[in-house]
């Protein structure tokens, strides 16, 4: 076909024929000139867009923020599902050494409670006035304590607060440092939810733990505008240990296994070392006496080596700089329970001055500890009857009768100087509200936890007071 015939077609249809150069590949002129592009818009259509466009990113954006700050509440109340049913058990199974697992714990609260992300008690209701209690000088919040052994060495004592403790005691302190037992120390029995340690008393030592204790007095003292003097002669209104209003620190303190078990001047300077360097920081001092992992430690719980003992122990206290001196308590094992023994140690505290006892300790017994007859694995078996502490549910019974006896013999011997009664704190055994309740109407003050919170996880106190509230 001729190109003037094709032409003439195309005008026909009312079309014109595309220039040579554009038509043929080979022209340079066709590569040299851009074909222009045309694109359709619309400024009305184009400005909805934009904005339908910013409200899906702000929407989006709002519904992020919401799940992440419900994911941050749920994560940090105490009541939530995953601290009781998923982290306990699965610490156990991914840790299988119950010491590494509870260094990872302790770490894991230190690290969270510095950038905000601790757990921490939620329930509104969890400060009833009907669980406040007068310990001491003190109105506490609720009668619920945390044993020592969690925090060793004084670096949690606040996120253990913020678990909604009205005591946390800290320690055991030794004047020097020392590593304690050597590893393994420290069994599971989880079919019992008990433990059995002989950490022996692993310490940093007391000049390490003032310094922790007195920098966090520093912080807490600049952080409400106020000197470190105004907090110990308690110008600041919180107590000198807890600095929480309506709580208690406790700081337990003991010997050097190195020290002579029979130098009696030597055990009584250990103790008077610590108490020197750390009763400035404590709102009680607690003189353990009890640890079955410490050679001849159990042996002071003689009447007269006790009252010599304690004696030491309040009059370096009552040197304390500061306004109020820190009280001494003194905690005793649940296996001195003959009635001779028990009378010895009442005449000792009496006589020395010493403000309470705290019932008990573990227990080297091995006697009653399945009363249900639970089915133990062979390594739980192996677990029960390795050297050292147990503590566990099963010790709840012999410390309900341990507090009754003590109270009525405290009750009943003419008390020394001042003649104020004499206070009880009870710990073993204890796992919820209804046994906390039992110990007090038997005569203590506090109930304390330690075992039963490692198995029941950082919301055990948040639900023990739960189950205490609905009882009264």
């Amino acid at each position: 076909m001729s190109a003037s015939l094709l032409r003439s077609r195309l005008a026909a249809a009312g079309l014109r024929s595309a220039p040579r150069s554009t038509i043929c590949p080979h022209s340079q002129t066709a590569l040299k000139t851009p074909i222009p592009r045309r694109y359709n818009s619309s400024s009305t259509g184009g400005s909805g867009s934009g904005s339908g466009g910013g409200l899906k990113v702000a929407a989006y954006s709002g519904a992020l923020a919401a799940a992440l700050y419900v994911s941050y509440y749920y994560a940090t109340d105490t009541r939530a599902f995953v601290h009781r049913y998923v982290v306990p058990p699965l610490l156990r199974t991914v840790v299988p050494d119950a010491e590494d697992a509870h260094h990872i714990g302790v770490s894991a609260l230190k690290l969270l409670y510095e950038v905000g992300l601790h757990p921490r008690e939620r329930d509104s209701a969890a400060e009833n006035s009907s669980l406040s209690a007068s310990v001491f000088e003190h109105q506490l919040a609720n009668p619920i304590g945390i044993s020592a052994g969690l925090d060793k060495d004084g670096e949690i004592p606040d996120a253990l607060f913020a678990l909604g403790a009205g005591v946390v005691e800290i320690g055991g302190c030794t004047p020097m440092p020392q590593e304690g037992n050597p590893k393994p120390r420290v069994f599971r029995v989880p079919i019992l939810d008990g433990m059995v340690n002989r950490y022996g008393l692993n310490s940093k030592g007391a000049d390490d733990m003032a310094i922790r204790l007195r920098e966090r007095l520093r912080r807490f003292a600049r952080s409400i505008g106020v000197s470190e003097e105004e907090i110990i002669n308690g110008e600041a209104g919180v107590p000198v240990g807890s600095l929480k209003p309506g709580r208690i620190l406790a700081v337990q303190i003991a010997k050097n296994k190195e020290t002579d078990e029979k130098d009696e001047r030597a055990i009584a300077a250990d103790y008077v070392y610590c108490t020197q360097r750390l009763a400035r920081y404590a709102d009680v001092l607690v003189v353990n006496v009890s640890s079955p992992n410490t050679p001849g430690l159990r042996d002071l719980q003689a009447a007269e080596p006790l009252a010599r003992l304690l004696a030491a122990v309040v009059d370096a206290a009552s040197q304390t700089d500061r306004k109020a001196r820190p009280k001494v308590m003194v905690k005793v094992s649940p296996d001195e329970d003959e009635d001779s023994q028990m009378e010895g140690i009442v005449q000792a505290v009496q006589k020395s001055g010493v403000d309470g006892i705290i019932v008990g300790n573990t227990t080297k017994r091995r006697s009653g500890l399945n009363p249900k007859n639970a089915k133990l694995s062979v390594r739980e078996q192996k677990a029960l009857m390795e050297q050292g502490g147990y503590s566990g549910p099963a010790m709840f019974d012999r410390t309900l009768d341990l507090v009754g006896r003590y109270r009525k013999l405290l009750d009943s011997q003419p008390a020394v100087g001042k003649g104020e009664q004499k206070i009880l704190f009870a710990t073993g055994g204890i796992t919820n509200g209804e046994q906390a309740l039992k110990v007090l109407n038997a005569g203590a003050s506090v109930a304390m936890v330690y075992t039963g919170l490692v198995y029941g996880g950082v919301g055990t106190i948040t639900r023990m007071k739960k189950e205490m509230r609905e009882a009264l």
